[in-house]
């Protein structure tokens, strides 16, 4: 009776201590965080057409890779730095984005205003759609050329404005 009362304790005892051990065993699962589901875009740079100079009415454009080019009596100096508008485009899982913008728009800054031709950029005109890196830490860039048309009464001086580009995930 005895052996049987000593080995019952030490069963007790042992289905005591399992439990104890089973409740202090903390055992979590769960997933990862989940990625970034928005569209991230940044402007990096501003589309800049350098240094010209006015003879008559004429366009210079800076293309989306930077290269510089004129017309009618617009002439730009070549020792003056021009570069395309860039934006930095972060979204995560690979998918795609479509960028829309108004063809458009009017600088305002100086007297006359002047018009701004946006594009093409180098993944496509208004409305192109395209993939992004499918690593969350890696950024896509997007290079924006674009058109000003110069009347031939523009004065000297510098002028400034806006674009808007809409990026779209799908």
């Amino acid at each position: 009776m005895i052996k049987n009362e000593i080995l019952s304790r030490s069963f007790s005892k042992l289905l005591f201590l399992i439990t104890i051990f089973f409740f202090c065993l903390s055992v979590s699962y769960a997933q990862p965080g989940l990625p970034q589901r928005t569209v991230t875009v940044q402007p990096t740079q501003a589309i800049d057409f350098g240094v010209f100079y006015v003879i008559s009415a004429g366009t210079i454009t800076v293309n989306w890779q930077g290269i510089v080019s004129t017309t009618g009596g617009v002439v730009s100096i070549s020792s003056s730095t021009v570069h395309p508008a860039i934006f930095d485009i972060k979204l995560c899982q690979g998918r795609n984005v479509t960028i829309t913008y108004d063809p458009t728009t009017t600088i305002t800054s100086g007297a006359p205003s002047l018009t701004l031709n946006i594009g093409p950029t180098e993944k496509g005109t208004s409305g192109a759609s395209f993939s992004v890196a499918n690593d969350c830490n890696f950024i896509t860039t997007l290079r924006v050329g674009g058109t000003l048309v110069v009347p031939s009464a523009s004065p000297t001086g510098i002028y400034n404005g806006n674009f808007s580009m809409t990026f779209t995930q799908e």
